[in-house]
């Protein structure tokens, strides 16, 4: 799949909108202390976490660099080609792409030392990646304009108040955007994504922007997710998630890469990621953690993590991966 990707993409990886947070390392050696991470998450969830882990292993020094899926592997690809990988880490939510790595024998084999405290959604565990949380999704309301929330995932695609109103992150620039098509085209089937689309459901190019323009108003309603639409709550946005009984649950896996420059202290952050301490960050930025011994915030309305699990729509992730690229070519034709 690398290759396949850097095929079409070569031309534009050098102008990938991936938001590096430290020192720039391309181009020069990186020191033998310097971290460099590749993820999906956003500020407001990792931030807090590389500054726990930057306080108990001082001279640490760590570069995160965020952006979608879809360009996280498109900049992976390009680096394999060169021969140079730079990332030590990877933590996004797509989670076929893990599965894809694994089978490429790009991954790590790391159990990390506290894994039997944890909450484990892969029945084929061997410790290539693990989950960092159980990411959920939800129907983002705007709250001005929606009086009384949806009870149901159908109301979306029928009821005339979210006519030409409802966003969905796109699924090839978005891991959870990805999984969240997947699970729902597994629990109602394609009929359910095309009636989302006669009733004017529209794609939007991100799981942020979508999020954002729900909150702006200049969308009623959008599928989100949790720790993104916490954010904008907090920021006092009009808005509040709703969680129809069929759960959109979505692990966001983290792994540490087989050739990963800085491989031992790669270790360090994955277990400190998987602490109770950053476990009580994930859960604090509005998303569900793999720990029962965190507090969960009453404000987010959030399932519990053991609920996240048990709840979630049930799905086969290798199978996924050999669906993938057909599904984001069918939702792409479809909300074209």
């Amino acid at each position: 799949m690398f290759r396949k990707i850097f095929a079409v993409l070569m031309l534009s990886v050098l102008a990938l909108g991936i938001a590096g947070c430290g020192e720039d390392n391309s181009g020069a050696k990186k020191s033998a202390n310097k971290l460099v991470i590749y993820t999906s998450m956003k500020e407001s969830l990792i931030g807090g976490i590389i500054e726990g882990f930057k306080k108990q292993n001082p001279g640490v020094e760590i570069d995160y660099q965020s952006a979608g899926a879809g360009k996280i592997m498109a900049k992976l690809a390009a680096e394999r080609q060169s021969g140079h990988l730079l990332a030590d880490i990877i933590w996004t939510s797509e989670v076929p792409d893990f599965y894809e790595m694994k089978a490429e024998g790009l991954l790590e084999q790391y159990q990390p030392t506290n894994f039997n405290e944890l909450l484990n959604p892969f029945d084929d565990y061997d410790g290539s990646f693990t989950a960092a949380r159980l990411g959920t999704l939800g129907i983002v309301i705007n709250t001005e304009k929606v009086a009384t929330p949806p009870t149901s995932w159908e109301e979306i695609a029928t009821a005339p108040l979210y006519k030409d109103a409802f966003g969905i992150a796109d699924p090839a620039l978005s891991g959870t955007a990805f999984m969240s098509v997947a699970l729902l085209e597994k629990q109602f089937g394609w009929s359910y994504l095309e009636r989302l689309r006669e009733n004017g459901a529209i794609k939007s190019k991100g799981s942020g922007r979508v999020v954002d323009d729900t909150a702006t108003g200049e969308l009623t309603a959008c599928l989100g997710v949790d720790y993104i639409t916490a954010a904008k709550i907090d920021k006092g946005s009009p808005l509040k998630m709703v969680y129809p009984p069929e759960l959109l649950m979505v692990p966001s896996p983290v792994a540490i890469f087989k050739d990963a420059p800085n491989k031992e202290t790669a270790k360090k952050f994955v277990d400190y990621l998987l602490s109770q301490e950053a476990q009580q960050m994930v859960a604090n930025a509005g998303t569900v953690p793999v720990r029962i011994d965190v507090t969960m915030p009453e404000k987010y309305n959030l399932p519990a993590p053991e609920v996240a699990l048990l709840s979630g729509i049930k799905i086969n992730y290798t199978d996924v991966m050999t669906q993938k690229e057909s599904i984001v070519q069918r939702f792409s034709d479809l909300f074209k």
